[in-house]
């Protein structure tokens, strides 16, 4: 922990990396020497700078709960989403989201009486609060803005229709309220096995009829398709098979059926034969409670007195079996 130059004082930072691996990480990331923003070491920290500083970030939930209370009483459209105070607790800075411009300038005003701090306010995105929070996403990992990702590349809904995704903005929308950034990983993927994948929304035409593309496999190469007047029957071809069609059909020739082509699959590839299994029977929640009687078993006499009991045992002839050693 070192005590670095700040704007106006000083600030605590924490060096995570030395030696050649910062030059590594730098090229990694494109940035050359000129163009990077140094700030001056002063000296390692003290422990009254690492004090400071420490009492300085206790503080800031309670100032960020206070300034979104004033922010509320002077009735503007914003959300503070974080505060970060710097590490010789003169200076404030407030991370805010807005949809349109804000008039902030009483809001600093009433900040800096309440706090006694010199303030920042500085607008971000959506994207840039959900990295600075952090949290889970849906797939049970921490978000990647948090953890790893440095750029955040535009997300488009035409990335979920090349991967075939249901536009559900419910289903698609990240912790931020925009499009995932994952949509983005396996993109390049499914642009490559695109490129020699015929249209989906290819007609074939044949004796039968014309013949509608309902279906999509990108990686297995396959296609559904159903006539116009018999929906309810698909017939999965091949790409190549496809593509074949497709240029006898440019050069005014038509196939007899779709049968003559079309492949045999599998229940579990043929989407039109859904597999039904029998779940596994689940073991009864009573099962450990106590057994009834049986209905059929013969009803005992009313119990004789103990003394009665003991004198017939006494008087019972001994047993003739042999005790086990």
């Amino acid at each position: 922990m070192v005590a670095v130059q700040a704007a106006s004082g000083h600030d605590v930072g924490i060096v995570t990396l030395t030696g050649e691996l910062v030059k590594v990480q730098m090229k990694r990331k494109g940035v050359t020497a000129e163009e990077a923003q140094q700030l001056k070491v002063y000296r390692k920290a003290t422990q009254k700078d690492i004090d400071i500083w420490q009492e300085a970030r206790s503080r800031e939930a309670e100032i960020q709960k206070k300034a979104r209370e004033i922010a509320i009483s002077l009735k503007l459209e914003m959300k503070i989403s974080d505060v970060e105070l710097q590490g010789d607790a003169s200076k404030a800075t407030f991370y805010y989201t807005a949809e349109s411009r804000i008039d902030f300038r009483q809001l600093i005003k009433d900040m800096a009486r309440a706090f006694n701090l010199r303030i920042e306010m500085r607008q971000i995105g959506y994207r840039q609060e959900a990295q600075r929070l952090g949290g889970i996403g849906s797939c049970g990992r921490e978000l990647c803005c948090s953890t790893w990702l440095s750029d955040f590349r535009a997300v488009s809904t035409a990335s979920a229709r090349y991967q075939q995704l249901a536009l559900n903005p419910q289903k698609l929308a990240g912790q931020c309220g925009k499009l995932k950034c994952c949509l983005n990983f396996e993109l390049d993927t499914y642009l490559d096995a695109l490129k020699d994948f015929p249209p989906a929304d290819s007609r074939l035409q044949t004796e039968k009829g014309t013949a509608f593309c309902q279906k999509v496999d990108i990686f297995k190469g396959l296609l559904w398709f159903t006539y116009k007047n018999d929906a309810t029957h698909w017939h999965a071809l091949h790409k190549d098979q496809v593509t074949e069609i497709l240029e006898l059909n440019k050069k005014g020739k038509k196939i007899d059926a779709l049968e003559d082509y079309s492949l045999t699959l599998t229940s579990g590839e043929d989407p039109e034969k859904e597999s039904f299994e029998l779940a596994p029977v689940e073991d009864s929640l009573t099962r450990f409670d106590r057994p009834k009687r049986s209905k059929n078993r013969r009803k005992k006499g009313p119990r004789r007195p103990q003394e009665q009991q003991s004198k017939d045992r006494a008087q019972r002839p001994p047993s003739s079996k042999p005790k086990r050693s």
